[in-house]
């Protein structure tokens, strides 16, 4: 799955997101994908979701310059990573709130999953 809690995009993250005007959005993201060698599909997604929601905004052609960036990651990313990026980006834009339901479902499994692990971890410590 793609929900991993070090070095990414976090539930805090996105609703400071809601917040912040929408150029402003776009450049947060790339600051926090800034340097990193391998983003997540789910991040990449929402930087396309903001490029083509801006392409939009602004009466662009949709693609005329998210195509670019989408060009940009080939040969950079496994096509896999590409390919779960441009699908996750149309599902921000046409279901924001199944995407949303998604998101929080996949956080509170992995805090499950490391609850469950420390816990795990505690126990094999007392029993040394």
């Amino acid at each position: 799955m793609f929900f991993y809690l070090y070095v990414m995009i976090s539930e805090k993250d996105l609703a400071e997101l809601e917040s912040v005007p929408y150029e402003e959005r776009i450049t947060r993201v790339e600051k926090l994908l800034e340097g990193k060698s391998e983003p997540r599909a789910f991040e990449l997604g929402l930087l396309l979701a903001l490029k083509m929601g801006q392409e939009l905004r602004q009466g662009k052609e949709l693609g005329s310059e998210s195509g670019d960036l989408v060009a940009s990651w080939v040969g950079k990313h496994p096509d896999s990573i590409v390919e779960e990026a441009i699908a996750l980006a149309k599902e921000f834009l046409t279901n924001p709130a199944k995407l949303a339901e998604k998101i929080k479902a996949g956080f509170q499994k992995k805090a499950e999953e490391t609850k469950a692990a420390e816990s795990s971890q505690d126990k094999s410590e007392d029993e040394q």
